[in-house]
C-alpha cells in the first residue's frame, strides 16, 4: 500500500510496557491511568465487581477488552447479557460492556455470580452504577456498592495516537505538524478522530495542515 505525505516525526507517547499483547498501541495517560491502575492486577485476590464508566470514545470498552483478554473474561454485551448461560458463566471473570442496557434481574445474578469462587464482574458504562435506575431493591443496594472507576474523555496524548492509529489504518503517514494541528481542533474523541481522518482519506491528496484546516472548518459542526 503506498505511504502518502512526508516522513513524519516519531511521536513520543508514554506507552504502558506491561499490559497484554493485545494492547500494542494503547496510551496511559493522565485520562484514563487510574482506570488502568485499577485493573491491572485485579480481580486477584479479591475478585467481586467493579465498573468502569466513561464518555463516548474515551476507550474504556478497549481497555475492558484488554483485561478480558488477561483474565480470560467472558464477554458479554448490554441487553444480549440476558442470554447467556449462567453455567457458562459461574466461577470465571465476566465483562459486561454497555452495562447500563442489562435488565435488573441479569445484573442482579451477574453480580452475584461474581461471588463465587473465581468469578468477578468487570461493568463498563458511560454513568456510575449508582446512577442507573433499578426496581429491585437487593439490585440497588449491590450497585450502590459497586467500587467504581472513572475514565476522561482523550487528552492531547491519547488523541494523538487515535490520530496515528487511523491515519496508518488507510496507509497515510500523517505529518507530525498535521496530528498537533487536528489534536486541538476536534472533539476529544475516537468517533471525531475517525471521522476527521475519513474526511481526509476522501479527498485523495497529500496530508497537509493546510488541508487538514479545510476539512476542519469546513466540517466544524463535525468535529466540535
Amino acid at each position: 500500500m503506498t505511504t502518502r505525505s512526508g516522513a513524519p516525526d516519531q511521536l513520543r507517547l508514554p506507552l504502558q510496557a506491561d499490559l497484554p499483547a493485545g494492547a500494542d498501541g494503547f496510551v496511559v495517560s493522565d485520562c484514563n491511568r487510574a482506570a488502568v491502575q485499577a485493573l491491572s492486577d485485579w480481580p486477584n485476590l479479591i475478585g467481586g465487581v467493579m465498573a468502569v464508566c466513561g464518555p463516548a470514545g474515551c476507550g474504556k470498552s478497549r481497555l475492558a477488552r484488554i483485561w478480558a483478554e488477561r483474565t480470560g473474561a467472558m464477554p458479554l454485551d448490554g441487553a444480549e447479557a440476558a442470554l447467556a448461560d449462567p453455567l457458562e458463566l459461574e466461577g470465571r471473570p465476566v465483562l459486561l460492556d454497555r452495562a447500563q442496557e442489562a435488565d435488573d434481574e441479569t445484573l442482579f445474578h451477574l453480580i452475584n455470580l461474581s461471588q463465587s469462587g473465581g468469578g468477578a464482574l468487570l461493568l463498563v458504562s458511560r454513568g456510575a452504577p449508582k446512577r442507573w435506575s433499578a426496581t429491585l431493591p437487593d439490585l440497588r443496594s449491590r450497585l450502590d456498592a459497586i467500587v467504581t472507576t472513572a475514565m476522561e474523555a482523550p487528552d492531547e496524548a491519547v488523541l494523538a495516537a487515535i490520530l496515528k492509529a487511523r491515519f496508518a489504518e488507510r496507509g497515510i503517514a500523517a505529518p507530525s505538524d498535521v496530528i498537533d494541528y487536528l489534536v486541538y481542533r476536534i472533539d476529544r474523541s475516537a468517533e471525531a478522530a475517525q471521522a476527521v481522518v475519513a474526511a481526509l482519506d476522501a479527498l485523495h491528496r497529500p496530508v497537509t495542515r493546510a488541508l487538514a484546516r479545510q476539512v476542519v472548518e469546513a466540517n466544524s459542526e463535525m468535529f466540535d
